[in-house]
């Protein structure tokens, strides 16, 4: 029979079947202890010694823990590793425990110290300035599918910001890859769910709660005022203010007012798109190399959080966008101005964050200190910006934001010392002359600790000990202290000292002086540490009247830095500022790669510039040229410079005419996803698939290399399909690039497709890259040349060349591989087109260069015939 699990146990189990599955930080004195399971996986995370504390079920009990006072750090690194932790805290002294156990009529030697969960500690939740990137948001996402619909809800609780939002399930992907989700909520029923969400109970998930619980927090008869709200949008709401009550543990951190967001009005990307083109991070994860790393300028992390939402959501509203580059231009022609300007933002405080965490209950006296600092620049920034001529209307809208906060900062400069301390519990940061009585206490305090010093003085005279000395610590407090040789002289009855403690060379005592001087200087000092926790108290709840206030100018500071940071960046590059029209064109005169150039120019080489201008006649470009030509950086840099110019940034070209477009699309490389059982060419389909079934008119895309995962034949013929495609169904604007020489020919069918190719030439048998663009089709692809440069064995570079040779001289005999191909009707005309089987093989063998297959190529034609063959007479 199992023993019985002691008291402490029970009181764990508890708690651990609360947590939920999360980690249990289970508070013992000034550490917090895992155990079981729990401590076996943290070990592992954290490198910390695993250890065990008694028995269960006759087995050790496998243990380890970590100090309060550095949990954070410990907490960082879990949660980066993907874990939940739930905070179990005392929640009532020994005393207290004491009492209570007399009141229930419990030995006090067996009650245990209450404890419970205060906080869930997840991805989505952290407010803590240690556990949180300065210049990255932390978003938490909750999602509710209702019909055929997916409400969205999207908030950082660090800074209070909320939007809602309503899509397509088809579209959650491209959504989350938008928002970089470090948590999604879910109802845990949903069938299809995204990969990694929390599943939460579904009446978590009730549009009417949603609405209520809107109204209550934001004190509102009517949620008409804040926008338009679907039914998803609620519900999603909902999910996400149950979710963060549930973290909270009743606590609601700070949530602004939502704001309603359309689709529509912002350049869509998907997950393919955002990775390929680098935007946020690096390919190889991180941010160095990215599109974000390139560009930041800023000055604070309030404005590189704003800059990083801004290139992951770019507008599609002409007058959103322009009003962005007038902002940016004010500060582009005036360096004098953007200088002063990104000086003061330098020693500004983060508003935003301070404030959240005041608002969710972990705010310190440096909170407060952060906030009081932060308004005090805003004072000054208003006068800078208004000593500026012609203000544009963006940043004539964050003056205004600015001010407002001159007698919550008068409040806050008279009530706090100039530098407040992280902990309130020790008292410190009430100035002096804000409240006299606790001046008094202070007074009573200091001058108690002058008399204990006069009491040694005295103690020394009286004793003749000159080495005795008044000390303190936390468990004894004040007390005497003398050599043991000097003891004797202490110990007699009529000394006036009471022994306390003998100790290794050492001996303690009390007397009755020191007694009533301890008892003064603790009672002044717990009176003052009182005042000073009931001034924070009534300092955090006026801030928290103004928190919208005060969010929205911690929001004015982020888009001003963004505003001067984007101008510090053009001036710096010599970017221009695009011109903005609602006509589909891309007029780039002397555009760049903005990443690329950057690490050629800490190679000390110069980045060749090229045009590209694409209208209604000629919206569609096919592009040859050889490997490592520029091909790629050629179609990224024009795809950045659309993004760039959407997000009202200048960007880096000589001049730019820029149509807005709706979606952007990029398929540029591909790597194999085995973990979703997919191979590079199916990767590379499922992008091409996606393109095609949702790019518009308005839309830009980028395609490379698209087919070159299969067969020559087949990835020719699918190349050849979607160029059609793209130009006769979609008929939006596209850079095509390709080693397909035959694709050359649809420029004799396709009006507004032109030819162009990256120049190369061969000095003395070795390949030069010239990286310009010119008119016309690639005559070659230098694959031998590309081949010798990486190092191949000369052998096998003479045996390719014999076969090129071979395979040229078959494809003069029989006109190539696109013989018979320039006949063919276009891709639309033939879509509703019917072949018979016979027919099509017919025409499948009377278009094979059978002296030009391989054996491998020519087995899989013959598996596919045969295949057809089967299929045709089923």
């Amino acid at each position: 029979m199992a023993a019985k699990p002691t008291p402490m146990m029970e009181q764990y189990f508890t708690l651990k079947r609360e947590a939920e599955g999360a980690l249990l930080f289970y508070r013992m004195g000034d550490f917090f202890e895992l155990f079981f399971d729990d401590a076996v996986v943290a070990a592992g995370i954290l490198d910390i010694a695993l250890t065990s504390r008694g028995e269960h079920d006759g087995k050790p009990v496998p243990m380890c823990g970590v100090p309060v006072h550095s949990a954070e750090s410990y907490l960082a690194r879990l949660i980066r590793a993907g874990q939940r932790v739930a905070i179990a805290e005392q929640v009532e002294t020994p005393e207290e425990a004491k009492q209570r156990a007399k009141r229930e009529g419990t030995p006090s030697s067996k009650t245990l110290v209450a404890r419970d969960i205060v906080r869930f500690v997840t991805a989505g939740t952290l407010t803590e300035e240690a556990l949180l990137d300065p210049r990255r948001a932390n978003v938490l996402v909750a999602l509710a599918p209702l019909r055929d619909s997916v409400g969205i809800a999207v908030c950082d609780i660090s800074t209070g910001r909320m939007e809602l939002e309503e899509c397509a399930p088809d579209a959650i992907g491209a959504v989350l890859a938008r928002s970089g989700a470090s948590e999604v909520v879910v109802p845990e029923d949903w069938d299809t769910p995204p990969h990694e969400a929390i599943g939460r109970p579904r009446a978590d998930f009730r549009s009417e709660d949603g609405e209520a619980r809107l109204k209550s927090l934001h004190g509102l008869a009517t949620l008409d005022g804040l926008g338009a709200f679907t039914r998803p949008m609620l519900a999603a709401a909902a999910g996400l203010i149950a979710y963060l009550d549930y973290a909270g543990r009743g606590k609601m951190p700070l949530l602004l007012p939502p704001v309603a967001v359309s689709g529509s009005e912002r350049l869509a990307m998907d997950a393919a798109t955002r990775a390929s083109l680098e935007v946020l991070e690096a390919q190889g994860g991180g941010r160095a190399g990215s599109l974000l790393a390139s560009v930041d300028r800023c000055s604070t992390g309030a404005g590189a959080r704003q800059l990083a939402e801004d290139l992951a959501a770019p507008l599609a509203r002409r007058d959103a966008i322009e009003a962005r580059q007038s902002a940016v231009a004010h500060f582009h022609r005036d360096p004098l101005l953007r200088a002063d300007v990104r000086a003061l933002l330098r020693g500004c405080p983060d508003l935003s964050r301070a404030l959240g965490r005041i608002a969710a209950g972990r705010g310190s006296p440096r909170d407060l200190g952060q906030i009081r600092d932060g308004l005090g620049e805003a004072v000054r920034l208003v006068t800078l910006l208004n000593s500026g001529k012609d203000i544009p209307a963006l940043l004539g809208q964050a003056i205004w934001q600015l001010g407002g906060h001159g007698a919550l900062t008068d409040h806050l400069a008279r009530a706090l010392v100039p530098t407040p301390p992280t902990e309130r519990n020790q008292g410190g940061f009430i100035a002096p002359g804000y409240d006299a009585a606790l001046d008094s206490l202070r007074e009573t305090s200091g001058n108690a600790r002058k008399a204990i010093a006069a009491l040694e003085a005295k103690y020394r005279e009286e004793t003749e000990t000159s080495s005795l000395k008044i000390k303190h610590n936390k468990v004894l407090g004040y007390f005497i202290e003398v050599p043991a040789r000097h003891a004797d002289r202490l110990m007699a009855a009529d000394s006036g000292f009471t022994h306390r403690q003998t100790m290794a060379g050492a001996v303690r005592f009390n007397s009755l002086g020191l007694h009533e001087e301890a008892t003064r200087i603790a009672e002044a000092g717990a009176h003052a540490v009182a005042a000073e926790e009931a001034h924070f108290e009534e300092l955090v709840s006026e801030l928290l009247e103004r928190r919208e206030a005060i969010a929205a100018t911690a929001s004015a500071l982020a888009r001003i830095d963004v505003s001067a940071a984007l101008a510090e960046r053009a001036a710096e590059g010599d970017w221009c500022r695009p011109e903005m029209v609602e006509e589909s064109c891309f007029a780039v005169t002397g555009g760049r790669h903005p990443v690329v150039e950057a690490a050629l120019a800490k190679q000390g080489e110069r980045f060749v510039a090229n045009d590209c201008t694409l209208e209604q006649t000629d919206r569609l470009w096919l592009i040859g040229g050889p490997n490592m030509g520029g091909k790629s950086t050629f179609l990224r840099q024009n795809a950045l410079i659309l993004l760039l110019a959407q997000t009202g940034s200048f960007v880096p070209a000589s001049s730019a005419r820029i149509g807005i477009a709706d979606r952007l699309f990029s398929r540029v490389g591909a790597s194999d996803n085995l973990a979703r059982g997919r191979s590079t060419f199916m990767v590379e389909m499922v992008e091409t698939a996606a393109i095609l079934s949702q790019a518009s008119e308005h839309s830009f895309i980028i395609l490379d290399e698209v087919g070159r995962g299969t067969s020559t034949y087949d990835g020719m013929a699918l190349a050849w399909a979607v160029v059609e495609a793209v130009h006769e169904n979609l008929r939006c604007r596209c850079l095509f690039a390709t080693h397909y020489h035959e694709l050359a020919r649809l420029a004799e069918s396709c009006d507004a497709l032109s030819l162009h190719h990256v120049r190369a030439k061969e000095w003395k048998g070795e390949l030069v890259l010239l990286h310009e663009l010119a008119r016309g089709a690639a005559d070659r692809s230098y694959g031998l040349a590309v081949a010798r440069l990486a190092g191949l064995p000369p052998m096998v570079l003479k045996r390719a060349k014999t076969i090129i040779d071979r395979l040229e001289k078959g494809r003069a005999e029989t006109g190539g591989l696109a013989a018979g191909l320039g006949d063919l009707p276009l891709f639309a005309a033939t879509s509703t087109q019917v072949q018979e089987p016979g027919d099509a093989l017919r025409e499948g063998l009377l278009e094979l260069d059978v002296d030009a297959l391989s054996p491998r190529e020519a087995l899989e034609i013959l598996y596919r015939l045969k295949q057809e063959c089967l299929a045709s007479t089923s």
